[in-house]
């Protein structure tokens, strides 16, 4: 018998927490588990889960940028009713697989808009006969809180009901107590994995798709229509206005704004949807110019490829920033701020870039989705 594994994601904005969820899924059916996702956002077409199941919830999305407004897939308001249909569908699911570990994506560090949800269903698998190993996966870094008593809430929700915390990052690049100011007192139970690298889409040979291209993206969101926009104006400026350039839209883009994009666009430039072989993409480019993501800077990392990072800056995000400032201390990435952003900045940082040292992924562990996979299925065989 395979041990079986339930993972929780929940993507409300970009997509980037299902992408990194779907790399480490991938990762657990490799080692050997059963495993289903459940997946509480909008579908995304061609997500490869590496024969794990996937369960859609109905899904919801956020309206702005602080996550505070939620909707179903039809534009409306979630009510009560809508919550209760989630909490018994997500419970249901529980109850027929009957999963030998539970793993959150984020909560309880986050999404804490789904605790109607997410507390009843972890309150049940404690308390049963049979009780899974509750397990969190959350990034390198934890969103700033101004409210304490949220960091007290987070601390006390895994302090009664977490035996383990996967922490996808590497310390000597950002300790986790530098976002979370409790980490100490849950120290026994936090495990730095890693950060957590998405290598699919085939091999980097030369002269495929991206060869010494320009590859401007911005997720897979809605956001970062900006960066594109800019990046387009700022080719001319810069020395790499004779390479290609590749413009990644975003599967939410509306195609109004995608339109728009060709519109602009200089002769030599491609624009297209984000596609799955983007890593092979990276690693076959001259230059990549994208937002500060967790998942593409990873992928810009590993890739070995000269980088010009935008750190997504919006609403209460800090993130981006603090991850993009660290590597550009370490000489890995050229960083332009958003509040500073504009076609003259984007090209003079360009330049830095193609005039710098050769690239370097900084010297921090990226084994994050191998050893996530492997602790993961150590635990959920001790269950079985």
């Amino acid at each position: 018998m395979r041990p079986r594994l339930l993972f929780y994601v929940q993507h409300l904005l970009g997509i980037g927490h299902l992408r990194r969820a779907a790399t480490l899924a991938r990762a657990c059916v490799a080692a050997g588990l059963e495993v289903r996702v459940v997946s509480g956002g909008h579908d995304i077409p061609g997500l490869d889960l590496g024969g794990a199941t996937l369960v859609q919830l109905p899904a919801t999305r956020a309206t702005d940028l602080y996550f505070k407004v939620l909707v179903d897939d039809q534009g409306r308001l979630i009510d009560e009713r809508w919550k209760e249909n989630r909490q018994q569908r997500l419970l249901a699911e529980w109850r027929g697989f009957a999963p030998h570990l539970l793993l959150f994506e984020l909560f309880p560090f986050g999404r804490r808009q789904m605790r109607f949800e997410l507390m009843p269903l972890i309150e049940a698998a404690a308390g049963a006969s049979q009780r899974p190993c509750i397990v969190c996966s959350v990034r390198d870094i934890l969103v700033g809180q101004h409210k304490p008593k949220r960091n007290a809430e987070m601390l006390e929700i895994v302090e009664r009901y977490f035996d383990h915390v996967l922490v996808h990052g590497d310390p000597t690049l950002v300790r986790f107590d530098e976002t979370f100011p409790h980490a100490a007192r849950i120290a026994d139970r936090i495990t730095y994995t890693g950060y957590v690298v998405d290598r699919l889409g085939g091999d980097a040979a030369a002269h495929g798709p991206g060869w010494q291209e320009v590859i401007v993206s911005a997720g897979g969101g809605a956001v970062g229509l900006e960066l594109l926009r800019t990046a387009l104006a700022a080719r001319a400026l810069c020395a790499a206005r004779a390479a290609t350039w590749r413009v990644m839209v975003g599967v939410s883009v509306a195609p109004a704004e995608v339109a728009d994009l060709a519109a602009r666009a200089p002769a030599g430039t491609i624009i297209e949807p984000a596609r799955p072989d983007f890593p092979a993409l990276l690693k076959r480019a001259w230059l990549s110019i994208s937002q500060g993501g967790y998942n593409t800077v990873m992928e810009v990392l590993d890739a070995g490829v000269r980088a010009v990072i935008v750190p997504y800056a919006g609403g209460i995000e800090t993130e981006q920033t603090l991850r993009a400032r660290r590597l550009a201390a370490r000489g890995a990435i050229e960083v332009v701020d958003e509040a500073t952003l504009s076609p003259a900045t984007l090209a003079a940082a360009i330049d830095r870039a193609l005039a710098g040292p050769a690239p370097s992924n900084a010297g921090i562990d990226t084994g994050g989705a191998e050893r996530s996979a492997a602790l993961v299925a150590g635990w959920a065989a001790e269950r079985t």
